[in-house]
């Protein structure tokens, strides 16, 4: 695959990338490839293109730019992904990519990126399964040039910046475009008493099949909530856990207080985005994971994905 499509953009096999993803003990059908590498057609404005090409059971394609000022020099950020099925951290079944015309040294990029994928890729999940194949990467060609990005400037900062908020807006768009979804789930734990314990906490909510399903009915089940959080493994003292939907509390101190249920199922119903806000109240760091709905589609569409 390399060597077909370096042949075809005049670069060294070396320099190309394979990306993949598929059904699992599927070859790929390399004669096809060998017979169509040749139409594909590189240009300035192709980027909405690409993003279409690599969809697979995406129903929309997934892609964005930025622009952002680097010491008075205008530089852009853009940002394409696919993957709405066996997704869940340490990715799965995702292809991401990032290019950027600023200069940026190459260690501070590949670190930079991994503070990124860490805050975005890795805090979402639709299946709660990983597979075989995933993928970010991120490319800058510098030519907005310029002096080189290099850490520890506020120029690194603002650049970390742009990139994390690229990927995590490609990571949700996955999400809530997931096999069968109609609702992107957002959850943060805050006053956790490690990053560790926040990050933990709101993976194990937003991945939790009574909850999605709970989502999925705008049913405001609220033990739910507690019971993913009590199976995190996060340091806890239940006398000390808030609870919100939607910036609605029904949780203090552990114990439910009266809210009136229609308010919050309407606030369900209504948004294609359901909001929980835990607060553990043991301290000062907080993390927010992305996941969403448990719907009859999914099951009916995977059900039958190979036959």
């Amino acid at each position: 695959m390399t060597e077909l499509a370096a042949a075809h953009t005049g670069v060294s096999a070396d320099d190309m990338l394979v990306c993949s993803t598929g059904m699992i003990g599927v070859e790929l059908p390399m004669a096809l490839l060998r017979q169509h590498v040749g139409n594909v057609s590189l240009s300035g404005d192709g980027g909405h293109d690409f993003a279409r090409s690599i969809m697979t059971t995406d129903t929309r394609r997934k892609d964005l730019a930025v622009s952002i000022d680097l010491g008075g020099r205008k530089v852009v950020l853009g940002g394409a992904a696919k993957g709405v099925g066996m997704i869940h951290p340490n990715m799965a079944t995702m292809l991401a990519f990032v290019a950027t015309d600023a200069p940026v040294e190459q260690s501070f990029l590949q670190s930079a990126l991994s503070r990124a994928v860490d805050d975005s890729f890795n805090m979402c999940s639709v299946d709660g399964d990983q597979s075989t194949n995933d993928t970010v990467l991120v490319f800058a060609n510098g030519q907005a040039g310029g002096d080189e990005v290099v850490a520890g400037t506020p120029e690194a900062e603002a650049f970390e910046e742009a990139l994390t908020f690229v990927c995590t807006s490609l990571a949700k768009e996955m999400v809530r475009d997931g096999e069968g979804a109609k609702k992107l789930i957002e959850v943060t734990v805050g006053e956790a008493g490690t990053m560790a314990d926040a990050r933990k906490a709101a993976r194990e909510i937003s991945t939790s099949s009574l909850v999605k399903a709970m989502v999925h009915g705008n049913d405001p089940n609220w033990g739910r909530i507690m019971m993913a959080l009590g199976k995190s493994g996060a340091d806890m003292d239940e006398s000390k856990i808030d609870i919100f939907i939607d910036d609605i509390q029904i949780v203090h101190e552990g114990k439910a207080i009266p809210f009136h249920m229609d308010s919050v199922v309407s606030s369900m119903a209504s948004s294609p985005d359901v909001r929980f806000r835990v607060s553990l109240n043991l301290g000062g760091e907080s993390a927010t994971a992305w996941g969403c709905d448990l719907t009859e589609e999914y099951v009916t569409f995977n059900s039958a994905y190979s036959t």
